[in-house]
């Protein structure tokens, strides 16, 4: 007989009450970052906004904790319009789709892993996230930029240097990858935290909780 890998609904709750402060510390902090770090050669695209909408899909069944992060992204884009507007390189409000759908690709990537999760398949869920964001929206960037030559070497451009005067944008992938990989472990290890002290057997054993 195949054992239920769910929580009790009541036990669910109780287990994940500590959580939902993090989740929500985690949108606002990268709310800030996104905001803060904006054009930054070091810490651009430094952000756990990514790692919390796939772990959202990891860890909970409920739409709202999936939609939240999706706020989030939409509230910094409309104020970093503004901030490269003022840089004389401004984007349209349409150009956040392509960041859109990336994060509900996350979301996918999530929902795939609660079937099985694991260190190795959480970690692997956020890496492939990092990867897909990376050729997405450098992609979407080099098709709607006049600046990129529309050949193969203009699309090598959009996904290496990028636009002369502002980080390359290889730096934006070293940051996207090592936020999306800390911030998921860091989430994952709190959520492992919470249940081992409320008695609980481990949420990487187990499907979506709540």
């Amino acid at each position: 007989m195949q054992q239920n890998r769910g929580l009790p609904t009541a036990a669910a709750r109780t287990t994940l009450r500590p959580i939902m402060p993090l989740a929500l510390a985690f949108l606002l902090l990268g709310a800030v970052c996104r905001l803060l770090f904006a054009g930054n050669a070091v810490l651009g695209n430094f952000s756990p906004l990514m790692a919390v909408a796939f772990c959202a899909a990891v860890y909970f069944r409920r739409g709202a904790m999936w939609l939240a992060p999706f706020f989030a992204l939409v509230g910094t884009d409309l104020w970093l319009n503004g901030f490269y507007l003022e840089r004389g390189y401004g984007f349209a409000i349409a150009e956040s789709l392509p960041r859109l759908l990336c994060f509900a690709a996350a979301l996918g990537l999530g929902a795939l892993v609660a079937r099985r999760r694991s260190w190795v398949t959480l970690l692997t869920g956020a890496l492939s996230g990092s990867i897909l964001f990376y050729l997405v929206t450098n992609t979407a960037a080099w098709a709607g930029d006049e600046f990129y030559a529309k050949t193969f070497a203009g699309w090598v451009q959009a996904l290496t240097s990028g636009h002369p005067g502002f980080p390359s944008t290889l730096s934006f992938f070293r940051n996207t990858f090592v936020s999306d990989l800390l911030f998921t472990g860091v989430f994952a290890l709190a959520m492992e935290t919470a249940a081992q002290r409320r008695g609980a057997p481990s949420l990487l054993a187990r499907r979506a909780v709540a």
